[in-house]
């Protein structure tokens, strides 16, 4: 849901020249800016190492819910090795890339929280951070609820499905716990573009940088 929300910002905007998207499946876009490249493996890019290095950022916000894998190994392969090899690897090809992680709203900097959620998004924001990155090229995100564009999420957990049509009525009440998809995107374009003086940023600062 966010990585597409995130690829058509970017293919919609004009300071954007190109735009390369790494993915799992087949996407149902086309655009004389976009290439886009379907692979099963997120652990070894060695073969993209030409494609890194010309590059100027990166926005990761592949994931996958604690409730759709079938082991906490499973959860932290997809979460944490996922992001973290594919920062290694750019970084090896190009030291001045930026990186944007789609982390979540309640991510455990400590590490020991009883949710799996929680333990492993704090364990990779954590990790990238240990990384090499430049200052002001690394920026990790918390998003709080997502709430979906009109096409929905056809690939949600079931209890987040049934819950995006009282977003609104939340909303009103919650506002800084809620955020639409296309603002997400609109602030993660922004951050990748412009950069941001904080280096984690949870709802209400992506609230702030969505216009």
């Amino acid at each position: 849901m966010v990585g597409n929300a995130v690829l058509q910002a970017a293919l919609g905007d004009s300071e954007v020249g190109r735009v390369t998207a790494l993915v799992r499946r087949p996407v149902k876009i086309s655009h004389p800016k976009l290439d886009i490249i379907i692979r099963d493996n997120f652990l070894d890019y060695k073969d993209l190492r030409s494609l890194f290095a010309r590059q100027d950022a990166c926005l990761w916000c592949l994931g996958v819910s604690q409730t759709r894998v079938k082991s906490e190994e499973e959860y932290r392969t997809i979460t944490h090795d996922f992001a973290v090899n594919a920062a290694n690897a750019m970084l090896e090809a190009n030291p001045d890339i930026s990186f944007v992680f789609v982390s979540g709203a309640g991510a455990d900097s400590k590490e020991q929280s009883r949710t799996l959620f929680a333990r492993i998004k704090g364990k990779t924001e954590n990790s990238l951070a240990r990384l090499p990155f430049k200052p002001g090229k690394l920026y990790l995100l918390r998003p709080a609820a997502i709430t979906p564009g009109p096409e929905g999420n056809p690939n949600g957990p079931w209890l987040e499905r049934m819950l995006y049509p009282l977003h609104p009525f939340f909303r009103f009440f919650l506002p800084k716990y809620f955020i639409k998809v296309t603002d997400l995107a609109r602030a993660i374009l922004r951050i990748a573009k412009q950069g941001t003086p904080k280096q984690l940023l949870e709802n209400k600062d992506l609230l702030d940088l969505r216009s």
